[in-house]
């Protein structure tokens, strides 16, 4: 029997202070935010090779800043952890989408690729404002780019992409992997949908669908491979080849995604760092440390134990906010 959880729709899990196995791995004091940009960021095009220190940060639920040399990557960008009533059971699906750029716009000094894995609230709200301030090249699924147009973001900033892709930026690539959405105890996805033609702007969190899912590799040069998940669900069949060091790895809330880590593990050949996101409450402000349910911090207590037990060379890193971890 699938067990009940009192977030019906997303899949989360639990925070504990960060855990890290010695070994190639490295926090530093969170950088201090830059003076937001005055002017928008150039669109990203292939060039010669760079090589440099590469940074990544937790911006909480399954969001990613990722500094590569002059370069600054996005995946799943939300800052304005908007309180919707998920957390305290009383959730408002008409909850209006507030964008805090008050929040955003000190964190968010430049931007030049922003990797989206499907248009949740909770992981696309905030784009089409980075979008239009930073100038930055939105990669997603078809539904992001019909979003991105309701939102005025200019055509030649969406990129629509359904996996499959691998694109060149010169001292990085990114390789679009099709993925799924994870599942709620009733077997369902919230919000489910896609946008095949411009919507008008949305007005409240029911207005996102999910919009088809997608992972992302991350393959820097002379750096490490990183896959992101945004979803607890797994194409097992599109992660053959993959093999990267490190793996962004979504929490579940509910069992009714079989097997979920032991194919995910599987596919990306047992990675070398295991990173959980997705485990907070991502409807409180953005400080460490990152509050938690307690039911929330029972299952992440549980997944380090089901990585260690499926992939025992694998070293588990639970991360903070804001910390620039370096793999």
């Amino acid at each position: 029997m699938p067990s009940l959880d009192r977030r019906r729709f997303l899949r989360d899990a639990a925070a504990t202070t960060a855990l890290v196995s010695a070994g190639g791995l490295a926090a530093a004091t969170p950088a201090q935010a830059a003076t937001p940009a005055t002017t928008p960021a150039a669109v990203p095009t292939p060039s010669a090779r760079r090589r440099g220190a590469v940074s990544f940060r937790w911006w909480g639920t399954a969001g990613w800043r990722v500094d590569i040399s002059d370069r600054t990557v996005l995946v799943d960008p939300f800052l304005s952890r908007i309180d919707t009533g998920l957390f305290t059971g009383a959730f408002r699906t008409d909850t209006p989408l507030t964008v805090r750029a008050d929040v955003i716009d000190p964190r968010v000094d430049k931007a030049t690729t922003v990797l989206v894995t499907h248009t949740h609230w909770d992981h696309f709200m905030d784009v089409p404002h980075i979008a239009k301030r930073t100038g930055a090249r939105v990669f997603g699924t078809l539904t992001a780019y019909h979003l991105g147009l309701a939102y005025e973001v200019p055509s030649t900033q969406l990129s629509v992409v359904k996996g499959g892709e691998v694109l060149d930026f010169g001292d990085h690539s990114v390789e679009v992997v099709g993925s799924l959405h994870s599942r709620n105890p009733s077997y369902s996805v919230a919000f489910p949908g896609v946008r095949v033609t411009q919507p008008p702007q949305p007005a409240t969190i029911a207005d996102l669908p999910e919009g088809d899912t997608l992972g992302f590799l991350l393959r820097v040069d002379g750096g490490p491979s990183v896959y992101f998940t945004g979803a607890s669900d797994v194409a097992e069949r599109n992660l053959t080849g993959l093999a990267p060091d490190v793996a962004m790895v979504a929490m579940q809330s509910a069992t009714t995604t079989g097997d979920y880590l032991p194919r995910l593990l599987a596919g990306l050949d047992y990675p070398k760092v295991i990173v959980p996101v997705h485990y907070d409450n991502f409807e409180t402000p953005l400080e460490n440390p990152p509050t938690v349910a307690e039911t929330d911090r029972t299952r992440l207590t549980e997944m380090i134990a089901a990585v260690r037990r499926i992939s025992p060379r694998s070293r588990v890193l639970v991360p903070e906010y804001e910390t620039a971890y370096h793999f």
